[in-house]
């Protein structure tokens, strides 16, 4: 499954906040770049160490790792 661009736009954010704090990136990182950089990478090459869970009406829940 795909993810929806506000889940991207989530998953990118929340990850970005986490490096902030100083979290330790999981791709090697070029000097001056970005925590928001750092993280659309991460997504990018799948190493981001977060998921989606998406629920439905029917109550069915499904969890996508990225």
């Amino acid at each position: 499954m795909d993810l929806t661009r506000f889940e991207r736009t989530r998953l990118i954010s929340a990850r970005s906040f986490q490096l902030s704090l100083g979290a330790p990136p999981l791709l090697k990182t070029e000097k001056g770049e970005s925590m928001l950089d750092i993280a659309r990478r991460e997504l990018i090459e799948k190493k981001i160490p977060l998921a989606v869970v998406r629920t439905f009406p029917s109550g069915e829940i499904t969890k996508v790792n990225p």
